[in-house]
């Protein structure tokens, strides 16, 4: 029983902990996210504002999925999980810079290194669990997308 106990217990935590971090990064962007996003040039191609929050929401429990998969494994799995922490800071810091500072510029490095930090999390998970990196596929595509956005929003403002 107890081992069943702790399995939930991390499950829970794995799940937990993206969640906590988009939600964090939400609270350090300030009031700013949505008066700002409505004030960009938009080429026609960007999402509406309301569909942030449900997609993210998804994104981050298939990533807390996604790390705990590769955490159940136990064995050799140091360098996949500071790859997948070091692209969730990278993801946590992304807001703050774009919608709290307005730095484009810098928000838009930022994202080009979470992708990269995306793809070797997405190749190093792979490596120890199919499942694991197939979850982690929709949000190197959400990512990917935001990059393009970020660069449109960089460029026009």
């Amino acid at each position: 029983m107890k081992k069943k106990t702790n399995e939930a217990f991390f499950l829970f935590f794995f799940l937990a902990v993206p969640l906590l971090a988009g939600y964090a990064s939400s609270l350090l962007s300030g009031s700013s996210m949505g008066p700002t996003y409505s004030q960009f040039y938009n080429p026609g191609f960007f999402p509406p504002a309301w569909l942030f929050a449900p997609v993210w929401t998804v994104l981050y429990l298939m990533m807390g999925l996604s790390a705990y998969l590769i955490w159940r494994l136990k064995s050799d799995t140091k360098v996949p999980m500071i790859i997948f922490s070091a692209q969730l800071v990278l993801n946590l810091i992304w807001s703050p810079i774009f919608f709290g500072l307005h730095q484009y510029l810098w928000s838009f490095i930022d994202i080009l290194l979470m992708l990269v930090f995306i793809i070797l999390t997405v190749l190093s998970f792979n490596k120890k669990s199919k499942a694991a990196a197939y979850l982690m596929i929709p949000y190197l595509f959400w990512v990917s997308f935001a990059t393009i956005l970020n660069f449109v929003v960089f460029m026009t403002n």
